[in-house]
């Protein structure tokens, strides 16, 4: 691909961007800010709160958008306008927390600024990897049904985490969209992340670019884990770090020499700067 015709960038944050430590690199910082200096639009797409993700925005003086908790809210960083977001229906967090109650899961509730959580399920801001993300402990989650972009469970139990997922998926509810996985930071911790049908990264992608009238073919994603495969299943020009997972590596169109740690998108980022110098 001629990357020339980049015209956005759309980078995972953590794993990617961020370094192990959860900094930017600093060629890489120095990079993204040239070749916003060139008119490439820069945005950045994550699984964190919006709110969990400014302090790099600014740091980085964006451009462009923060896709949120993977594709349920895409907001202009710039004049902090809201393109998308998409509430939970009240009867599915309610479904949810029952479900989480009778097969004792913890379970919290993702709004656009905070995660609220209870007393019963306070074992989660220590072990959920919601970056950056801000925790408000609340007596009952009865006056925070409304506004939930996304509900995230936990448990040890790997089998209680996939009843709670049948639960959520065809023909049991529609709808919905379940992401399962098992923590990076302790391996007999498994999740279960529930948002409403159509938001994932991909979706995400692909909704901005209509906004922005601009070809998936002009846009370059970057990305490492599980959550950025949708964003691979685009006609973007692919990137994934050294570091990334099996599946995206074997999807990417460039595969970085260095991982996060190493700052490995400097390299990507240098060959868009240099294509467009040339």
């Amino acid at each position: 691909m001629d990357l020339k015709k980049i015209k956005h960038i759309v980078t995972d944050i953590d794993g990617t961007l961020l370094n192990d430590n959860g900094e930017l690199g600093i060629e890489s910082k120095k990079l993204l800010k040239k070749l916003m200096n060139e008119g490439i639009i820069v945005s950045l797409a994550t699984g964190r709160l919006d709110s969990a993700v400014t302090d790099i925005a600014k740091e980085l003086s964006l451009n462009g958008y923060i896709i949120s908790l993977d594709g349920a809210m895409i907001k202009n960083f710039i004049d902090n306008k809201i393109l998308y977001e998409s509430f939970l229906r009240s009867g599915k967090v309610k479904k949810a927390i029952s479900i989480s109650e009778n097969l004792l899961i913890n379970i919290v509730l993702c709004h656009t600024s905070t995660i609220y959580y209870t007393e019963h399920n306070s074992v989660i801001p220590s072990l959920l990897s919601k970056y950056g993300a801000f925790y408000t402990r609340v007596d009952s989650y009865r006056d925070y049904i409304s506004g939930t972009l996304e509900i995230v469970c936990s448990s040890d139990i790997k089998n209680s985490i996939k009843q709670m997922e049948e639960k959520f998926n065809f023909p049991y509810s529609i709808g919905c969209n379940t992401s399962y996985f098992r923590s990076k930071k302790n391996e007999n911790i498994y999740y279960l992340e529930i948002r409403k049908a159509g938001s994932s990264k991909g979706k995400a992608l692909m909704r901005l670019l209509k906004h922005l009238s601009i070809k998936q073919s002009q846009t370059a994603v970057i990305g490492d884990w599980y959550n950025d495969i949708t964003m691979f299943q685009t006609k973007a020009f692919k990137v994934a770090v050294a570091n990334a997972i099996p599946e995206l590596i074997n999807a990417a169109d460039f595969v970085t020499t260095n991982p996060n740690r190493d700052d490995g998108t400097a390299e990507f980022f240098e060959m868009v700067l240099k294509s467009k110098r040339d």
